[in-house]
């Protein structure tokens, strides 16, 4: 899973872990993976001033989690599951 919000990222894992166990399956996770960081450094003015400039960046958050031997209780199930926007699986 990855999102650029962590705390969205952490509830929707939550989700996903809370409808696996409750339909029987074993579940491993969600282990957090290392947060992507890309960096953009423009310049603060169009024409003059190089040594000022302005960075931003983009962090991309991840989590695993390992559903061990679904049932399809478990496939129809998380199927159903509405997560929020900005979540990719």
């Amino acid at each position: 899973m990855e999102a650029y919000d962590h705390s969205v990222l952490d509830q929707s894992a939550s989700d996903i872990v809370d409808t696996a166990k409750r339909t029987g399956a074993e579940v491993h996770g969600p282990i957090p993976l290392p947060t992507r960081i890309e960096r953009y450094t423009v310049l603060r003015s169009p024409h003059i001033d190089k040594k000022s400039r302005e960075q931003f960046e983009i962090r991309t958050h991840k989590r695993l989690i390992d559903i061990i031997q679904p049932t399809g209780k478990t496939i129809d199930a998380l199927n159903k599951l509405s997560l929020p926007a900005g979540v990719d699986i």
